[in-house]
């Protein structure tokens, strides 16, 4: 009876290791955690490092890239659809949370790092050096014709100036309306609307003056653009982070200290380089991806 009896424990104990060891790898769901993107260049090139470096460290990743705009990307976390996906801290102040702009990179983090975790039980990871704020652009040539060195100078000359940006911009509060209501009302000889990925063209082929930019966007240094200083510092700061599920940090602690690694490599310079290699280069974001990690020892050979 007593041999019977040991047996039973013996298997009971089996049993619970064996369930606390499952429990303890587990990810978002079934030991997966499902890494998402948005749907443009720099998030497809983002989404592949985070699902690359946490594969790397035996963490199992399902891909949810290319999902949308930011409102599909939140409502995926909020609903656990996705577990983590890279988000700009200036989207998550402004987008998500509807406060108002601010400049400053230390009081934007701590607002949402705060924010997110109180309203949705989501966590930012450690922000890159990286910023993709919202800015404007031209060419060497054209600015150096016009002297136009700030966004103020710009202001000045405007009514001699066409403009290309995405429609979009017509509406942000730190797109055009933020533009007059910070630097005085002004208007553009011409504005032209194009999908983001025809905006360098106009410059390109002398059919816009100034282009709407993003800071690590790769034409800037691929075509030696000057960025207009934002002397008046209307735009907020867009760096990026990953932005988890706490109950997958919970179960996968691990993912915390792998990301937060590859933070800091990722600087504005990088960004251009790696977004051009993709938008101008014509090469897959997971290649690119890969190459970087690969170079910068976060993968193992």
């Amino acid at each position: 009876m007593k041999l019977i009896r040991r047996s039973f424990v013996l298997l009971v104990l089996a049993l619970l290791t064996t369930l606390t060891v499952i429990a303890c790898g587990s990810g978002g769901s079934g030991g997966t955690v499902k890494v998402g993107s948005k749907d443009f260049t720099e998030q497809f090139i983002l989404g592949e490092m985070y699902a690359l470096v946490l594969e790397n460290n035996d963490i199992k990743v399902e891909r949810k890239l290319n999902l949308g705009g930011t409102p599909v990307a939140q409502a995926g976390l909020e609903s656990g659809q996705i577990d983590l996906y890279p988000e700009y801290t200036g989207t998550g102040l402004l987008t998500v949370l509807k406060q108002p702009a601010n400049s400053d990179q230390k009081q934007v983090f701590d607002t949402v790092s705060k924010a997110y975790k109180e309203k949705y039980n989501l966590v930012w990871l450690e922000p890159a050096p990286m910023n993709n704020t919202q800015a404007l652009a031209m060419s060497q040539e054209d600015a150096a014709k016009y002297g136009i060195k700030t966004i103020s100078d710009m202001v000045k000359k405007a009514n001699q100036l066409t403009i290309a940006s995405t429609a979009e911009f017509q509406e942000r509060e730190d797109g055009l309306p933020g533009l007059k209501k910070v630097y005085g009302n002004f208007e553009f000889k011409k504005l032209i609307p194009l999908d983001p990925g025809l905006r360098y063209q106009a410059l390109k082929n002398g059919e816009a003056d100034v282009v709407e930019a993003f800071g690590t966007d790769g034409e800037i240094s691929a075509l030696k653009l000057v960025v207009l200083e934002d002397d008046k510092k209307l735009f907020p700061p867009y760096q990026v982070a990953p932005v988890v599920r706490q109950e997958v940090l919970d179960k996968n602690p691990g993912i915390r200290d792998t990301l937060n690694t590859l933070s800091p490599k990722l600087t504005d310079a990088t960004m251009q380089r790696l977004n051009y290699e993709v938008s101008g280069k014509q090469r897959e974001p997971a290649e690119v991806a890969k190459e970087f990690l690969t170079q910068e020892g976060l993968l193992k050979s």
